[in-house]
Order: C-alpha cells, then structure tokens, then sequence
C-alpha cells in the first residue's frame, strides 16, 4: 500500500487539454514501516516513472493505473493494482529467524461512487477489493485485501490535494502471511500465534502534487493503526500506531501531440 501510495501520488491531475500520454522520469525517498504494526521503519530511494496515459478505456492518471470498465456521472468501475516493499525479517527484531516478508503485487476490482461534487473538488465513496502475490521468483497469493474509504479530491493554490480514510480488512491468510508465528518459530518472548481474518485496523493516506511545467514534484503521508485489529495481540505487533513518509520530483520528458479534453 505504501508503494501504492507514492505511485499514485506520481500520477499527473487532468487539465484542460492535455496529451493523450506523457512519459517522464524522476526520483523519490520513502520512510516506511517494516509492516502494519511494526516498530521499525527503513528509507528507501526509488526510481518514480511518470505516466499518464488517457484512453477511454486504459488510464494511468491521478487516481492510478486502471481499465475502466464502467463510467458514469455518479458510478465508476475499475481493475486497480497497488504493491508493497518487502521487509529481511533479519533485519527486525520481532520477526528474528523468521521467513522474509515478500514484495506484493496487487490486484482487483474497484467500484467507485461519487457522493458530491463541486468546483474544483470531488468526494467519493471507494470499494477496492484486490487479491495480494508475492513477487519473487515463485510467486504465491498471499490472500485478499479490501480497503473501503472515502476520497476527497481537491485543488489548493495550485496544488492538487487528496485526503482518503477508511477500514482495512484481510483475509485469513493475508492476515496471517503478516501476523502468524509457527511454532517452529516461536522463542521464549514469541508464542506461536495464528490470525484470524477480518477488520484490521484503519488507514488515513494525505497527498499533494503539482506541475511546474515539465516538472512534477508531490509528497504523501499514511498513517496506520491496527488497535482493535483482529490480529492486535500477535507478538509480531510491536506498534498500533504507524506513520509513512514520502516525496518525490520527475521531470516530464515526452508527450504526444494527440490532445484529449479534460474529462472532470
């Protein structure tokens, strides 16, 4: 969700005319959570492509990459996708001896309703369900995710702004791909545990871009807390309350000369 986070932020917001694709490269800084519930975080530096592409049907803009399969004045339906940074379970203390925790690939249905609307902002309801792979060389499905939420869209001198909160909940062996500790695992301060599926915790994702001609630049901030979460009392959770930070800047370097009208 974290890398999803930065990616979609990456996405340019529509204006009135604008290119049929833009293709841009840049840089971005992340300081992310080992996990959901972790007490550790890492700093990573990635590369951040800038596409946008603004078909009728395929679309990678503001709201993400996505096939738009139904699109109305008040109803949207749409294949979404996110992805997660891995964590060496080496390298965190609750998770010593552990198997690592993959990068994950995310993918599924996403239905959209909007609630209202005004000039210059958007309030929406969003119903993402996506099923989670490993990505490695043999992947597996780790389990399903969904993450229902409200969205506000807005525009603040100049800067595109965004601010989305709702429910987390997982399956049981999404849950437990995080959160379970097997008793081949377990020491004298980690009990073997196995969670369970449902609610896990709450999510509120902050973000803001901009473009300065053939530069864009944008930041976010995700904060998480799994109190009350089904798996709350597994030994892997060291922390409720978790923060991600990130920022980037790319430089558009291509467009096509097709134009297509704004289409909000």
């Amino acid at each position: 969700m974290f890398i999803a986070a930065l990616l979609s932020m990456a996405w340019p917001s529509a204006r009135a005319d604008q290119p049929l694709w833009e293709a841009g490269l840049g840089i971005g800084v992340l300081r992310l959570p080992d996990y959901r519930g972790s007490d550790q975080s890492r700093t990573w530096v990635l590369p951040v492509p800038y596409i946008a592409y603004r078909g009728d049907i395929l679309k990678a803009d503001r709201e993400g990459a996505r096939a738009v399969l139904l699109d109305t004045e008040r109803v949207d339906f749409d294949v979404s996708v996110a992805a997660t940074a891995p964590t060496r379970s080496e390298d965190n203390t609750a998770r010593q001896g552990m198997p690592d925790l993959a990068a994950t690939f995310e993918i599924g249905p996403n239905l959209n309703a909007t609630l209202a609307r005004g000039s210059g902002w958007k309030l929406q309801l969003r119903a993402p369900v996506r099923a989670a792979l490993t990505i490695e060389s043999h992947p597996q499905m780790v389990g399903w995710l969904a993450s229902p939420n409200l969205n506000l869209d807005t525009k603040i001198n100049g800067w595109n702004a965004s601010l989305l909160g709702g429910p987390v909940f997982g399956s049981r062996t999404f849950n437990g791909y995080y959160f379970d500790v097997a008793p081949e695992f377990t020491t004298s301060t980690r009990p073997a545990y196995r969670a369970p599926g449902g609610f896990g915790g709450w999510r509120l994702l902050a973000s803001t871009s901009r473009r300065l001609g053939s530069w864009w630049m944008g930041a976010f901030a995700t904060a998480d807390t799994v109190r009350g979460a089904v798996y709350d009392n597994s030994p892997l959770v060291r922390k409720h309350g978790t923060l991600a930070v990130g920022f980037a800047v790319s430089y558009v370097f291509a467009a096509s000369a097709q134009q297509v009208p704004d289409e909000n």
